[in-house]
């Protein structure tokens, strides 16, 4: 007989030991909210779901259930052998404990197969991350990578957290690369998906002495940071990075490859045009218009996103500021370790 776990007792597994926490919902449900870590192994497809679901309301609960176990049954030598195939412990959840999941574990455990349920499913876990956010607890200092667009910090980022630097990847989590072209080629996350994967890095970072983060506008895309988060980001020491243009419209044309969607940037650009003085926008959009992306995204940078940041980064006492001037990524990431060293010696001595 499978076993019902706690929230608690599962985060605590999942700390200790290799384990696979399976969400058994459907796919769409999964896309938008799950626990970080989770792989779906749905009871029901989108349309099965939204069929049961229709006949609950149009006819009852009987008929659902015995259309549920229809489709269930029809399925089950494939949905049995997903978990064959997993040699860790395994939780299963649903929205919140209920019929699917305990459906799922019961037909798994009677194959032989050591299973637990989640009480409460994926509700008690959102419920248990506001709780998190409303402690607005984070002990480690912040220090903000910050600097014109296009100087590379989110690949910056990415370097320092496979060195073993602890990293909080806003704009991953948001799945938004911060910009008015931030969602181009990147699926954006819901705020509540937003907020999962925020509070469990707060959580394994919590007694961390720093984190290492973007500089971030309060708004990311489609998601919003905590405030708390926030404020204490911004009265943080903030790491601007210089580098030569050249440089950034390297990095901005690596990342974004407007060639892949020329359309969508192009429609991106047509909302901020107005902002741009008009023979500079007029020529951005031919440059658009005839592929040439060097040149329109160094107009870009020149006419919209410098001025904006030079404004923002005036905002920052002097004393919060430490200057990296280099001629290229290396010799960045090179002064952002040593200016870290002189901050946090013994820390990053360890690391």
């Amino acid at each position: 007989m499978f076993h019902d776990i706690t929230l608690q007792v599962l985060l605590e597994k999942q700390h200790s030991e290799n384990h696979t926490i399976i969400d058994v919902r459907s796919p769409k449900e999964y896309n938008e909210t799950t626990i970080p870590g989770s792989v779906n192994i749905p009871v029901f497809t989108d349309e099965e779901r939204a069929e049961v679901g229709t006949l609950y309301k149009q006819v009852g609960k009987e008929a659902a259930k015995e259309r549920g176990l229809a489709i269930m049954s029809a399925k089950l030598p494939e949905f049995v052998g997903k978990f064959q195939q997993i040699n860790t412990p395994i939780t299963v959840f649903c929205w919140r404990g209920g019929m699917r999941s305990k459906t799922a574990a019961t037909v798994v455990d009677l194959m032989g197969i050591e299973v637990n349920r989640l009480q409460g499913g994926v509700r008690a876990y959102r419920q248990w991350v506001i709780s998190e956010l409303e402690k607005e607890d984070f002990p480690p200092d912040i220090v903000v990578m910050n600097g014109n667009t296009g100087t590379g910090k989110t690949k910056l980022l990415h370097q320092l957290a496979e060195k073993g630097y602890p990293v909080i990847d806003l704009e991953g989590m948001a799945g938004h690369r911060g910009s008015i072209f931030g969602h181009i080629g990147v699926g954006p996350n819901s705020q509540k998906e937003f907020e999962s994967q925020l509070v469990q890095a707060m959580r394994q970072f919590h007694d961390a002495p720093f984190i290492l983060m973007e500089g971030e506008s309060r708004r990311i895309g489609k998601v919003t940071i905590p405030a708390f988060l926030y404020d204490k980001k911004e009265q943080s020491t903030q790491l601007f990075i210089d580098l030569p243009m050249e440089q950034r419209v390297l990095n901005i044309l690596d990342d974004y490859q407007p060639w892949n969607h020329p359309n969508q940037f192009f429609e991106a650009f047509d909302r901020i045009k107005k902002r741009i003085h008009t023979p500079i926008a007029k020529q951005i959009d031919e440059d658009l218009r005839e592929e040439n992306y060097t040149q329109a995204v160094q107009l870009l940078l020149e006419y919209y996103y410098d001025p904006r940041y030079e404004h923002m980064a005036g905002q920052y006492p002097k004393e919060k500021i430490k200057a990296i001037k280099a001629a290229e990524m290396e010799g960045a990431l090179v002064k952002i370790e040593n200016q870290l060293v002189k901050m946090y010696p013994q820390s990053v001595n360890s690391l």
